[in-house]
């Protein structure tokens, strides 16, 4: 099986490193960090202007027509950069289920201005008290010809910047729907959430919503199986993220070890530090050969919901392994908050902490695992 990237993959992620090499600088980062906004709104300018937000959608709205694969590649060299741009939530969690469920004019609505002008899309999985995204307990009720949503979502990714949030909700008597929320609605309230790597995400609550039937993604028959195809496909995003992010804290200790010296010697000879490195590096191929596995799946159709949560369970363990070494063999200044490298290990936990973490996937991969032999 041949592993390597076409030229057209190689000229995706050379564009995607050199906007991200160019804009995102450590002063830059705590510039970001020290006000209120965190999300980099002049680099999300950017990547609009180089057609990186719309990378997945449909060509027919603006988009690239990419799929998982090349979105990996860009979500790399956002991890390992650590750009605060909320392209994860536009690309997986409100594009893609758009542009693969919507309608024409959903897609018309959504995707071409998240294509051609950055309108930021996110989805509401999270909700307090429950492990599943597809057993919602927020209620969407009948109403007139719409629906009416009541209840309240945790920790929405970019919800403050989103024009669009796709929101399950369980349908009296009918399953589950997946709808397509603009927060400027009535009875919509966002109140910030302070994460793990300092990124602001929000508290959904929903009070009496309106949303007309023209905005349900799907049907609401097949809701549960829409919110698992975007879960699935998050997880392989959060894992390029966390590799692209682990592999330059690698980088980045290498280099710091072999500058650093204690009774006159670098600090990377000596053989604990070795060790240490060596075994991150190990970790980290593994976690690659994980991404490559679902994604390729992914990208060609087949299932994947397996692969996917295989990948995430290497991105949680792997990930915290690979980052706490970074800061450890960076010694002291590894804890203080005004050198880089503490950055990658806060980033490491959010995304360990996204959609559940090793002890969730473990829980996960049993029960894909118990299906699969008919148990």
């Amino acid at each position: 099986m041949n592993f390597s990237l076409s030229e057209e993959q190689q000229a995706l992620r050379e564009l995607a490193r050199r906007i991200f090499s160019e804009r995102v600088t450590h002063e830059r980062l705590q510039e970001l960090e020290a006000s209120r906004e965190w999300y980099d709104l002049e680099l999300w300018s950017d990547l609009s202007r180089s057609n990186l937000t719309g990378l997945a959608m449909p060509a027919e709205v603006g988009g690239s027509g990419l799929d998982i694969l090349e979105i990996c590649l860009v979500l790399e060299e956002l991890g390992r950069h650590l750009a605060p741009v909320p392209l994860l939530p536009t690309m997986i969690l409100g594009g893609l289920p758009i542009g693969e469920f919507g309608s024409a004019q959903q897609r018309t609505r959504w995707l071409t201005p998240a294509a051609c002008e950055g309108l930021v899309l996110t989805a509401a999985l999270h909700e307090a008290g429950s492990l599943d995204p597809a057993r919602p307990r927020t209620i969407a009720t009948r109403d007139g010809d719409g629906w009416r949503l009541d209840g309240e979502k945790q920790c929405v990714p970019a919800a403050q910047l989103a024009g669009c949030i796709l929101v399950p909700a369980t349908t009296v008597g009918e399953g589950v729907g997946v709808f397509l929320v603009d927060p400027k609605s009535a009875g919509v309230a966002i109140e910030r959430q302070q994460t793990t790597n300092r990124e602001p995400q929000g508290q959904l609550t929903l009070t009496g919503v309106s949303v007309s039937s023209s905005e349900i993604l799907g049907d609401t028959t097949k809701g549960a199986a829409i919110v698992e195809w975007i879960v699935d496909r998050a997880l392989v995003g959060l894992s390029a993220v966390q590799l692209g992010l682990c592999e330059e804290a690698l980088r980045r200790t290498a280099e710091y070890t072999t500058i650093r010296k204690q009774f006159g010697q670098a600090i990377g000879s000596f053989q604990g530090v070795g060790l240490r490195a060596a075994d991150a590096y190990i970790d980290i191929e593994a976690m690659r050969s994980a991404l490559m596995e679902a994604s390729w799946r992914l990208a060609t159709g087949r299932p994947a919901r397996l692969e996917a949560s295989v990948a995430k369970w290497w991105a949680c363990r792997a990930g915290t392994r690979v980052t706490h070494t970074a800061q450890h063999l960076h010694g002291g200044i590894g804890s203080d908050v005004d050198y880089p490298i503490h950055r990658f290990f806060l980033w490491s936990k959010q995304i360990e902490l996204t959609l559940g973490g090793a002890g969730q996937q473990l829980a996960r991969i049993g029960d894909l695992l118990t299906e699969k032999s008919g148990g």
